[in-house]
């Protein structure tokens, strides 16, 4: 058993498998941008992106310029785009490491171009044109005329022109082909006037799986390469869950009938239970929706949660498992036996979406990276824990 209060399993090798799917699907010629922000989306970002750089992941998407140096520093040397945007504070740490910039207005581009110009470098920008997500981004109609200024600029390249799916399920009616039509509008004209360059990019995990959107030079994967298909996904069933959430019971109680647990008293015993307590709560990743309505694998068998869950613990019924005890595991997440707990279950159970529970499990919570082969120790973080598993 592994020493943590708390672990999340994290299965390098599944991973290999869901970015050969994905690498299957895309087809050759086609760049895989594995996005790794939120701490590749609770996996451990430095540990996955080395191991994706391995198996031949040509880039890497991530959220802020922290996370894109915290990469660097590690040796990962591929290209790194900031797919949100960053401060005028960052701007000089990302041209001395080569970040990719996502660049979004004509304000940006005019500071970048002054930035690179005084320290003699070259800013690499990739034009992000809102088709419909309404956050960052320019305008279909004014992109062309900022794609000209990026051209003239004497400190700017252009690495690459992208748009960003508003539908994280891939469902066509929810408008990806109207956005497809406004981002090949620009395309068209760009092309037109020979101002094209580095990857265009539009199609992340729901495009792919779906179908529904262009695959371009490059693809921007993230939940599918971590064993979680979109919703509206045509296909799938070769993804592999890469992360399993695990705990230990740390307490076990017989409370009579009567009695009550938790926070407000919400889960009453209408006759003697045996309850154990889990020192794992909404900071661990166990969201607190679960309250009264989740279940927990212990002995293969589930075991429901009972009263509300808490910051730093949660309370399981295991009376009706024969033999639990103290020091048993607790799968909150992954299999046990027979029995399976995906993300997406306990996303539906937290009416959430998996990408919040993933994210949410928190740094308490020790990763450990499993793999067949030995060598991935350089690749992990200092403070994870590596384990090789025989081939």
């Amino acid at each position: 058993m592994d020493a943590f209060r708390a672990w999340a399993d994290v299965d390098l090798d599944a991973l290999d498998q869901n970015l050969a799917a994905i690498r299957t699907a895309v087809g050759p010629g086609v760049v895989i941008m594995l996005v790794v922000k939120a701490d590749a989306y609770g996996h451990g970002a430095i540990a996955i992106a080395h191991r994706a750089a391995r198996v031949g992941v040509g880039a890497f998407g991530v959220g802020t310029a922290s996370e894109a140096l915290e990469l660097r520093r590690a040796g990962i040397c591929e290209p790194i785009l900031v797919l949100g945007t960053i401060v005028d504070e960052e701007v000089t740490s990302c041209l001395h490491h080569d970040i990719h910039i996502g660049l979004h207005s004509t304000s940006r581009c005019r500071a970048l171009q002054e930035t690179a110009a005084r320290q003699n470098r070259t800013a690499l920008v990739h034009l992000n044109v809102d088709t419909g997500m309404g956050r960052l981004g320019v305008l279909p109609g004014r992109a062309v005329e900022l794609l000209e200024e990026i051209r003239s600029a004497s400190h700017l390249q252009l690495a690459g022109v992208m748009t960003h799916i508003s539908s994280p399920s891939g469902d066509s009616t929810s408008g990806i082909c109207e956005q497809s039509a406004r981002f090949e509008g620009v395309l068209t004209e760009a092309r037109r006037r020979n101002l094209l360059g580095g990857w265009v990019h539009m199609s992340n995990s729901a495009g792919l799986f779906s179908g529904t959107s262009p695959l371009y030079d490059a693809v921007r994967v993230g939940i599918s390469a971590y064993g979680v298909a979109p919703k509206e996904a045509q296909w799938g069933e070769n993804l592999s869950p890469v992360m399993s959430l695990r705990t230990r019971i740390v307490f076990l109680k017989d409370l009579p009938a009567g009695s009550t647990v938790g926070y407000d008293g919400t889960f009453e015993l209408n006759e003697m239970r045996r309850i154990a307590t889990l020192p794992v709560g909404y900071n661990d990743g166990v969201p607190w929706r679960l309250s009264n309505k989740g279940e927990v694998l212990v002995r293969g068998q589930r075991a429901p949660i009972v009263g509300r869950v808490s910051m730093d613990y949660t309370t399981i019924d295991v009376t009706d498992i024969p033999g639990a005890a103290v020091d048993d595991v607790a799968t909150l997440i992954g299999s046990d036996g027979t029995e399976t707990i995906l993300l997406r279950d306990v996303a539906e159970c937290a009416e959430t979406i998996p990408y919040e529970v993933a994210c949410s499990i928190g740094k308490r919570v020790a990763r450990v990276f499993r793999a067949r082969t030995p060598e991935l120790a350089a690749a992990i973080q200092p403070e994870a824990s590596t384990v090789t598993t025989p081939g």
